[in-house]
C-alpha cells in the first residue's frame, strides 16, 4: 500500500536517529548547507500548500511557517521517533495549527489519505534522497505530488567538485556511518523527471560543489 511505508527502512531510520534526534538539529546547521536558501525560495501563493518529504525533527517546517505565514504546511518522515520530535517541537513552536506531520514513505506515499489533499503548490526535499536507497524513486513521487504551476525544491550533498580532495575524502568517509550517499546523477535525475511530467527542471552547484541544489517546475494549466 502506498500509505504504508517501508518497515525494514522506517525501523533502520528509527535505529539511526533515536538518539540523534535529541541533538540533531544542534549539529546539523553547521553542516546541512543550502537549507535556508531553499525555504527563501519556496515562495508559496497565498493560502497555498507546502510539503517537505523527510521532515525529520521539524526544523525546516518550522522555519517555512514562519516565513511564509498564510501558506499551510505538511511533512512526511519515514521514522517515527523522528516525527515524535518534530511533534513536540511544531507543538514547542505553536505552529501545531499550521504544520500537519504523519509517517509516510517518501517513495510512496497516500498523501489524500494522510492529509486530505493530493497536490501541492510547493514540495521540498533537504538533505534526504541521499539517504533514502531508492532516492530516484523519492524524486519522482515528490514531483508527481506537485499540483498545476507548483514546484519542488531540493538541496543536498554535492560532489565537492571545487573542493580539495582530502576534504571529499573525509566527508564522504564520514557520512557512510549514517548511511548518506551524495548522488552524483542527481542533476541527470533531475532532468529526466521534469522532462517526464513536462515540467522545467533546474540544477545549481552551491559553495563550490558543497552542497547541490535543483527545482522542478510544472506549468499552470
Amino acid at each position: 500500500m502506498a500509505d504504508q511505508p517501508d518497515a525494514g527502512h522506517a525501523g533502520h531510520m528509527d535505529a539511526i536517529y533515536r538518539t540523534q534526534r535529541h541533538f540533531y538539529d544542534l549539529t546539523r546547521k553547521y553542516y546541512l548547507l543550502g537549507r535556508d536558501r531553499l525555504i527563501r525560495r519556496l515562495d508559496p501563493p497565498k493560502g497555498g500548500s507546502v510539503i517537505e518529504i523527510g521532515c525529520g525533527t521539524g526544523r525546516n517546517l518550522i522555519v517555512a511557517a514562519k516565513a511564509w505565514p498564510e501558506a499551510r504546511f505538511y511533512g512526511i518522515d519515514i521514522s517515527e521517533a523522528m516525527l515524535e520530535t518534530a511533534r513536540a517541537n511544531v507543538a514547542k513552536a505553536g505552529l501545531a495549527g499550521r504544520i500537519t506531520l504523519a509517517q509516510g514513505d517518501a517513495t510512496a506515499f497516500d498523501a489524500q489519505g494522510l492529509f486530505g489533499i493530493a497536490n501541492f503548490d510547493r514540495v521540498f526535499q533537504s538533505y534526504t534522497l541521499s539517504m533514502i536507497p531508492d532516492w530516484r524513486g523519492a524524486l519522482r513521487e515528490g514531483a508527481g505530488k506537485l499540483a498545476p504551476g507548483g514546484r519542488l525544491e531540493l538541496v543536498d550533498f554535492g560532489q565537492q567538485e571545487r573542493l580539495p580532495r582530502t576534504w571529499r575524502a573525509f566527508l564522504y568517509s564520514w557520512l557512510r556511518k549514517f548511511d548518506v550517499s551524495p548522488r552524483a546523477e542527481m542533476k541527470a535525475a533531475i532532468d529526466e523527471v521534469a522532462n517526464d511530467i513536462g515540467a522545467r527542471g533546474a540544477f545549481v552547484s552551491l559553495y563550490r560543489g558543497y552542497a547541490w541544489a535543483g527545482s522542478i517546475g510544472r506549468t499552470g494549466i
